[in-house]
């Protein structure tokens, strides 16, 4: 085959079920992520950043190049996993976009991004309503992110029917990308026959034509089913250069005609399920460009080069993780995810293989609860459809394409932006209430659409985390309903939800899982503001930290200490950012001393009232009379009363470390002045091979390694320090805190290597960071160098043309810098381009 005609497009679908807890709209830890706090940044670690600059190594296993692979393939990213990236980890974000706008400029502009529908929802299980929503939202969610119409849209689990094409091919989508069993029929465009096929007759190396009903057309992609099997769970990603040689060899050898070789997987197949398959990604694709064995490019591209020929009729209700059509969504259709993971926030690891559960005497699983939950979630769905269209008659002509319009609004949730889309989409000027109403109507309707995910029903027990986080986007939904008609549709929904039934008895059937695991984390304005208030506590002032839902403005904070007593009052006004609704508190924070904590919250009504209860628990604490401060909060604060264990989970942890932190200072003081005291001492008598006392020795290793940290940690590093600090170490036979001081070291590397980039000139910063290096290499530590690599790539791409330049001119400084800087490239692992 001629290799001109030989074309490669491999699609990642980058995406995480949505984890933020729906009343904070921000994801609390993760217990299962550890040592990250939650999976969506324990994935972007592994996989989303170092895609972004993938490492090509050369003969010596050197880095000869950093590219980010985002630009070479084609990709779509969850609307809700980049709005996560755009906040925490912006530099991830805006690498996923420069790329598409470089792939505009390599792909004959056509950008490898493509877009989603919104939130993973099952499209042939949705109704019309919602189907439109996701695509719409998807479309504005991309627009906004990179800037242009999108071209494609990949479909949750490509489940796909004639009704979700009609409404992309409307939405101006000109393509989306399909497994090859979804393929029912075939013909040449503008022949009448056709011709039946399967996975395995269907030609996959070309684009389709699908004319709908309608009369709309819309492009459908088939991958190679199996290539991308083998590199998502089989071996292939292991070594670039042969997952370059199986692409190659797949291509057919007795035909000159184009042949568009289409791979399709999960974005987290190049570096979370497969380590380093970001690398075999990046040198398979510089491999085949180098050799020019093929053409990379993307499918939009491919389908202006080469219009479709013929025409394909789509089996409908299938997807490409379910034999069984959509089954998996809806049934107990026998596919399962198979595979150990975490039950919620417990501890209880269980094995979902059918040879692990019996191994283990547990009983094979089944997925019987998945058509109880989903009757139990269209149930809802269609109740709270009803509520929204009745309640948002009054203010809007089409409540349904105001929901459309809603996405706008998720995107940017500003006062403005709020205040312009009632002026442009409602009969007339509502008042602040309506507003306030209105919003919460399209908050309850976006649950409504959330509780659909996909995840809920992917996995294998009814007690899975994504499971339990699409019942929280139902109990906010039924929460909302709930305050504004006085309606509860909760009891019949858990009648419903008591028909599904975990896997393990230990947990009960959906409503007991209901009841343990999502009321539990309800939280009200109420429940803020104690947050609010007992950080504020210990932090001394208000705390400032944004909470991602409420903007909290503190009118007066007031605070006093007596020994371990801490007592803080005050009032503060939060407003809700998605609706608007505005509370003014009153709050009082008491700590006890250790962990015991306890306060009150309750609506402010005016200044004298304040006063007087202030005054109330104040006569107590200036008689250091305990009982009777807690005994005021109770009676001012009646049921809004709180402890420790109302606060947030992330909350807990804050003020939990706060405390530790306050007693480790006083621990490391006490271990300090054992070490200057005794630390010769004890070193000469391991020079004299006279055993130590183990109570003198933990003392002075633990200081020696946090004097180490410190020094590591410092702007300005004392290498000499440093020095003396590894030689008493040495001398008196301690042992490192390996794991720990990696951590600080590989900071203190980037920050050096940050300055040096601030200065590429500096030949003391790169002769310093080398000096490090030398130091720390006797300690064997394991070092993240990945943020350090970048760096010192790009600060190479700039200099060393014209450090090369000057050194062939005779520059001595040049001459040593070159030096100097191999040397730190050869600790970083990366080949100096010189």
């Amino acid at each position: 085959m001629n290799t001109i005609n030989r074309y490669i497009c491999i699609h990642g679908h980058f995406y995480q079920p949505p984890r933020e807890n729906p009343w904070l709209e921000e994801i609390e830890v993760e217990e299962s992520a550890f040592p990250f706090h939650d999976w969506n940044e324990r994935v972007t670690a592994e996989c989303y950043a170092p895609n972004a600059a993938s490492r090509i190594l050369g003969s010596d296993r050197r880095i000869i190049d950093i590219v980010n692979n985002y630009s070479n393939i084609s990709f779509n990213f969850g609307p809700t996993l980049l709005s996560w990236l755009e906040t925490h980890n912006p530099e991830v974000y805006s690498e996923i976009l420069r790329a598409d706008k470089d792939s505009l400029i390599k792909f004959s502009g056509h950008g490898s991004a493509i877009a989603q529908i919104y939130n993973h929802i099952i499209m042939p299980l949705a109704c019309s309503r919602d189907k439109r929503t996701e695509i719409i939202w998807g479309i504005k969610d991309f627009v906004y992110r990179f800037g242009r119409i999108p071209e494609g849209m990949w479909l949750s689990e490509t489940a796909v029917d004639i009704e979700t094409l009609e409404m992309l091919a409307e939405h101006g989508i000109r393509f989306t990308i399909l497994a090859p069993h979804q393929a029912k029929r075939i013909r040449r465009v503008g022949h009448q026959d056709w011709t039946y096929v399967t996975k395995d007759t269907l030609h996959i190396g070309m684009p389709y034509l699908c004319i709908l009903p309608s009369g709309k057309k819309i492009a459908i992609f088939f991958y190679n089913a199996v290539i991308g099997a083998e590199a998502a769970f089989g071996h292939l990603l292991d070594n670039g250069e042969t997952f370059a040689k199986r692409m190659i060899d797949s291509f057919p050898q007795n035909t000159d005609d184009p042949y568009l070789l289409s791979i399709a997987t999960d974005g987290e197949t190049y570096g979370h399920h497969h380590r380093f398959a970001d690398m075999a990604l990046a040198y398979a694709l510089h491999d085949i460009e180098s050799k020019k064995s093929a053409q990379i490019t993307v499918y939009g591209e491919y389908l202006e080069k080469f219009p479709p020929t013929h025409e394909v009729a789509i089996a409908e209700n299938t997807s490409w993780s379910c034999i069984h059509g959509v089954k998996r969504w809806e049934d107990d259709c026998g596919c399962r995810a198979m595979y150990a993971c975490l039950i919620s926030d417990t501890s209880v690891c269980y094995l979902l293989s059918s040879g692990s559960t019996s191994q283990h005497n547990i009983k094979p699983w089944n997925q019987k609860w998945r058509k109880p939950l989903r009757g139990a979630i269209q149930w809802l769905s269609t109740e709270l459809a009803r509520i929204y269209e009745h309640e948002m008659e009054g203010l809007f002509h089409e409540p349904w394409t105001i929901r459309d319009a809603y996405g706008e609004l998720i995107i940017n949730r500003s006062y403005d932006a709020i205040i312009a889309f009632f002026s442009n989409h409602s009969k007339r000027t509502p008042n602040p209430q309506e507003i306030t109403r209105c919003l919460k109507l399209l908050e309850m309707q976006k649950n409504s659409l959330f509780m659909q995910t996909s995840c809920g029903w992917f996995f294998d027990d009814l007690a899975g985390i994504e499971t339990i986080q699409i019942l929280m986007y139902a109990c906010r939904a039924i929460q909302i309903s709930r305050d504004i008609t006085g309606v509860d549709l909760e009891p019949d929904f858990l009648t419903q939800l008591s028909k599904a039934t975990s896997n393990l008895s230990t947990l009960g059937n959906g409503k007991d899982i209901y009841e343990k695991y999502v009321q539990t984390s309800i939280f009200d304005i109420n429940r803020v503001a104690f947050q609010f208030a007992i950080t504020s506590l210990i932090g001394g002032i208000p705390d400032t930290t944004q909470v991602s839902m409420y903007d909290i403005y503190c009118n007066t904070f007031e605070q006093a200490e007596t020994g371990t007593i801490k007592l803080a009052v005050g009032h503060a006004q939060f407003r809700s950012k998605s609706t608007l609704k505005e509370s003014h508190l009153m709050f009082a924070a008491l700590h006890m001393g250790g962990h015991n904590f306890m306060g009150g919250i309750r609506p402010f009504s005016h200044e004298k009232e304040y006063e007087e209860i202030k005054e109330d628990i104040w006569i107590s604490y200036r008689k250091s009379d305990l009982p009777g401060m807690i005994l005021q909060i109770d009676r001012h604060f009646d049921v809004h009363s709180y402890s420790l264990w109302h606060l947030f989970r992330d909350g807990k942890r804050k003020v939990l470390y706060n405390i530790l932190d306050g007693v480790l200072l006083d621990i490391e003081y006490e271990y300090r002045q054992l070490y200057r005291r005794y630390s010769s001492l004890v070193t000469a008598m391991k020079e004299l091979r006279i055993s130590s006392p183990k109570a003198l020795d933990f003392p002075i290793e633990y200081t020696l390694n946090r004097e180490l940290i410190t020094c590591i940690d410092a702007e300005m590093i004392d290498i000499s320090r440093i020095a003396q600090i590894l030689d008493d170490m040495n001398r008196g036979n301690y042992v490192p805190e390996r794991k720990t001081l990696s951590v600080h070291a590989g900071r203190a590397i980037l920050r050096s290597l940050e300055k040096i980039a601030e200065d590429p000139t500096n030949l003391l910063l790169i002769i310093g960071v080398n000096r490090l290096f030398t130091l720390l290499a006797p300690l064997s530590l394991t070092l993240d160098l990945w943020a350090c690599q970048n760096t010192y790539h790009r600060i190479g791409e700039k200099m060393c043309p014209l450090m090369k330049e000057q050194m062939n001119i005779g520059d001595e400084n040049a001459k040593r810098w070159v030096m100097e800087y191999s040397t730190l490239g050869e600790y970083l692992g990366i080949r100096c381009s010189l």
